[in-house]
């Protein structure tokens, strides 16, 4: 069972989304504030998040999404969460996209390309990865903070430089 939870300050977007929604998802849960937020992702089992980005009168800074992306993201990072904002532009899509968000749809919105999107991002967080691309992935990360320093890369991950090697070249 797939569930979305919405989260948008305006009635009528979240009862539009309720209805649309029951083409992708089992459940649509949907929240006036991201303030209850966390507490509900406690509470039920959550599959993707679509969040507003402002939810005060005359704020349209995007802050208020990322605020909340941040704070979902600390407590349940692989939740899927897309950004959702009437006010959008490249650079707040960026923010959130480097914050960890999923993806980023403005208002307002197509159906068919919402619905695209969402499709995907369940389809991917459902296709199960192998042993071997997680030990890949989580390899090539340790290289990452590490600079491309492999020495530094293999202690990091509590294996010897030439067993990092070894593994990497097996790619």
């Amino acid at each position: 069972m797939s569930t979305i939870l919405v989260i948008d300050d305006k009635k009528e977007i979240l009862t539009s989304l309720e209805y649309l929604l029951t083409e992708v998802f089992d459940k649509v849960v949907t929240l006036e504030s991201p303030e209850t937020s966390l507490q509900v992702l406690m509470q039920q089992e959550i599959n993707m998040i679509l969040l507003d980005m402002n939810f005060h009168l005359g704020v349209n800074t995007g802050s208020e999404g990322l605020f909340w992306l941040e704070q979902i993201k600390k407590v349940h990072p692989d939740i899927p969460v897309v950004l959702f904002t009437a006010y959008g532009d490249i650079d707040i899509a960026v923010r959130g996209l480097k914050m960890g968000a999923a993806d980023f749809v403005t208002k307002p919105w197509d159906n068919d390309i919402l619905l695209d999107k969402l499709r995907a991002i369940m389809e991917k967080e459902r296709k199960m990865k192998t042993l071997e691309e997680v030990t890949e992935e989580h390899m090539q990360k340790a290289i990452d903070k590490c600079h491309g320093n492999l020495t530094s890369a293999a202690e990091m991950l509590g294996i010897s430089r030439q067993t990092l090697y070894n593994k990497m070249k097996k790619k």
